[in-house]
């Protein structure tokens, strides 16, 4: 299993980290339905083959999805877990919707690659 283009870089393939044996942070921007998120811990899961804790971090969260997401995750972080959630933007003062070449470009800038040489 490889990451698409080495992590932002325009050619080749990276090898996705060695997730067996080690303890994995899957973070989102909130919690609405969860979705996303249980879809990315059944996924670490997967790859973890049962070695290795997982917890799952987010800033905000509805009370119920934070409560449905306790059985896919060790660990759950939600600082806020407001009572009139209705959506992850409403508690953001700028929710702009990121596109895929925004994404590879912040992680190019994070040092994640830019070249097949990294």
């Amino acid at each position: 299993m490889s990451w698409p283009g080495g992590c932002g870089s325009t050619g080749g393939d990276r090898p996705l980290p060695e997730l067996r044996g080690r303890d994995v942070i899957v973070v989102d921007d909130g919690l609405a339905t969860g979705g996303t998120a249980r879809a990315a811990l059944r996924a670490v899961r997967t790859i973890q083959a049962g070695r290795g804790r997982v917890t799952l971090a987010v800033p905000v969260a509805a009370p119920e999805t934070v409560e449905a997401m306790r059985g896919e995750a060790d660990e759950v972080v939600v600082p806020a877990t407001p009572e009139n959630f209705r959506a992850v933007g409403q508690w953001y003062r700028r929710f702009d919707q990121l596109t895929d070449d925004d994404v590879l470009g912040l992680l190019a800038g994070a040092g994640c690659g830019g070249t097949d040489d990294t």
